[in-house]
C-alpha cells in the first residue's frame, strides 16, 4: 500500500525537527562540558605551577591512570579513533563512560606534567555524550552518524573558540581528501551552540589577535615571500609526518619494551622527568599555550626570540613519550606548540615576519598531521583573522600534500 504524499511528509518534517532539537541539546551539553573541562584544567595547571615537584610523581600517576583504564574503560581507551571508527561503521561501541574517564584522565596528565592537549578531550567527551543520546532516544541509524559528527563539531568549538574550522573539522576528518558536506548545516549549526555555550559559562579562550600580525597585503607580496610560505608549507608537512611517525612507533617501541601494561607508563614517567632534566627546561611539560616563568611556549613564539631552534623537536620528544605509554589528552595543542615554534625558526632563518611564520606554522603542522588542509586554514582565518587568507590557505595545502597518508587518527579512511 502507497504511503500519501501528505503523509510522508508530515512524517520528515518531524523526523528532522527531532533531529534539530537532539543536534541541540548535544551541543548545549558538549559546550558545557568543555566549560567544566576547561576550567578544571586552567586550576590544575595552577597547581602544577605552584608545586613543580608534582612532576617526580608522573611515573606513578601513569600507573594509576593505566591501571584505571584497564579496570573500567574497557574500549573507552581508545578515544578518538573509536569515534571515527563509529561514524564510519554505525556499530554503537562508544561508552558513556568516555566521558568522565577521559576528563579525569586529562586532568591527571597535565598536574604531574605530562605533555599533551585538551581538543582530544573535548571532542570525546562530547562524541562520547552524543553517542549515548542517539541510544537512549533511539535514534533512526542514518542520524547516528549526524549526531556523532555533530558532538565532534560542537566539541571542537567549544574548547578553541573557532565554531567555523570546528563545522569543517567534522565533515573533513572522517575521510582524507573528501568533504561530507551533506552534513555541514547540521556540523555549524552544533558548532556555534556549543561555542556560544561554552562563553555562556564565562570562558574566555585565547586571544591570538593581538600576537603581532601586522597586515600588508598578501596580494602585495614578492615572490621571494610566496616561495617563503611555500618552503614553510614544506617543512610544516615534513615535521607533522615526523610527528606522526614518532606518534604511531612510539606505542610500539613501549610494547617491545614490556609486555606488562602497568609498566610502560611507568617508564614513560620516568623518560619525561630524565629528558627534562637532560635538557635544563620545563618548558615542554603541560599545555604550553603560555609560560608564567617567561619560558618558550606558544604565545612566546610570535616574538623574536621566543623559541629555541631545536623547540619544535624537543615539544615532539615529549609529546609522544608522553601519549605513547597511556597518558590522555590531545595532540592538537602540542602541534600548534610545535608549529609555532617551528614557524618561529623558519620566519627567524629567512628573514621574515616572526609572527606570521609563527601563525602559519602552527596550523600548517596540525592540517598536514591531521590531513585537514581546508579546516585550518579557516582556523588561521578565525584565530588571527582574514588578512593572510591566502597565505593561511597556500601553507596548509603544501603541509597537506608533502605531509603523507598518515594522520594521528588511525581509523581515518
Amino acid at each position: 500500500m502507497q504511503v500519501p504524499a501528505h503523509r510522508y511528509a508530515h512524517s520528515s518534517f518531524l523526523s528532522y525537527t527531532w533531529l534539530l532539537l537532539l543536534i541541540i541539546l548535544v551541543s548545549i551539553i558538549a559546550g558545557a562540558a568543555s566549560a567544566l573541562f576547561l576550567s578544571l584544567l586552567d586550576a590544575t595547571l595552577a597547581v602544577h605551577h605552584q608545586y613543580p615537584s608534582l612532576l617526580y610523581l608522573l611515573p606513578v600517576a601513569g600507573v594509576v591512570l593505566v591501571w584505571f583504564y584497564r579496570k573500567w574503560g574497557e574500549n573507552a581507551g581508545q578515544g578518538s579513533h573509536l569515534l571515527l571508527e563509529e561514524i564510519h561503521e554505525l556499530e554503537g561501541k562508544v561508552p558513556l563512560r568516555m566521558a568522565p574517564m577521559v576528563l579525569i584522565g586529562t586532568l591527571i596528565t597535565h598536574l604531574f606534567g605530562g605533555s599533551a592537549g585538551r581538543e582530544g578531550t573535548a571532542v570525546q567527551m562530547a562524541g562520547s555524550l552524543a553517542a549515548w543520546l542517539s541510544r537512549h532516544f533511539l535514534v533512526p541509524r542514518h542520524f547516528h552518524r549526524i549526531l556523532l559528527m555533530s558532538g565532534i563539531a560542537a566539541g571542537f568549538a567549544s574548547v578553541f573558540g573557532t565554531p567555523w574550522a570546528a563545522a569543517i573539522f567534522a565533515i573533513e576528518i572522517p575521510i582524507r581528501g573528501s568533504w561530507q558536506w551533506r552534513y555541514f548545516l547540521a556540523t555549524l549549526l552544533a558548532a556555534m551552540v556549543g561555542h556560544f555555550t561554552c562563553l555562556a559559562w564565562g570562558i574566555d579562550h585565547t586571544n591570538y589577535r593581538h600576537s603581532g600580525l601586522s597586515f600588508d597585503g598578501f596580494h602585495q607580496w614578492s615572490g621571494w615571500k610566496i616561495c617563503c610560505v611555500i618552503i614553510a608549507g614544506i617543512a610544516c608537512g615534513l615535521v607533522s609526518r615526523l610527528f606522526v611517525w614518532m606518534t604511531h612507533t612510539s606505542n610500539q617501541i613501549y610494547v617491545k619494551i614490556t609486555d606488562k601494561p602497568l609498566l610502560r607508563p611507568f617508564i614513560g614517567g620516568v623518560l619525561v622527568i630524565m629528558l627534562a632534566w637532560a635538557i635544563g627546561s620545563r618548558d615542554y611539560l603541560g599545555l604550553g599555550v603560555t609560560s608564567a616563568d617567561g619560558g618558550v611556549s606558544i604565545l612566546s613564539s610570535f616574538t623574536q626570540g621566543g623559541a629555541t631552534p631545536w623547540s619544535w623537536f624537543w615539544k615532539i620528544l615529549f609529546t609522544v613519550i608522553t601519549l605513547g605509554c597511556g597518558f590522555k589528552g590531545g595532540e592538537v595543542t602540542p602541534l600548534f606548540f610545535i608549529g609555532a615554534t617551528l614557524g618561529n625558526l623558519l620566519g627567524t632563518s629567512m628573514d621574515q615576519s616572526v609572527a606570521l611564520f609563527a601563525g602559519m606554522g602552527m596550523i600548517a603542522v596540525f592540517a598536514g598531521a591531521a590531513n585537514a588542509p581546508l579546516t585550518c586554514a579557516i582556523l588561521g582565518v578565525e584565530l588571527f583573522g582574514p588578512h593572510y587568507a591566502a597565505a593561511f590557505a597556500l601553507v596548509c595545502l603544501c603541509s597537506y600534500l608533502v605531509s603523507g597518508k598518515s594522520c594521528i587518527y588511525k581509523t581515518q579512511r
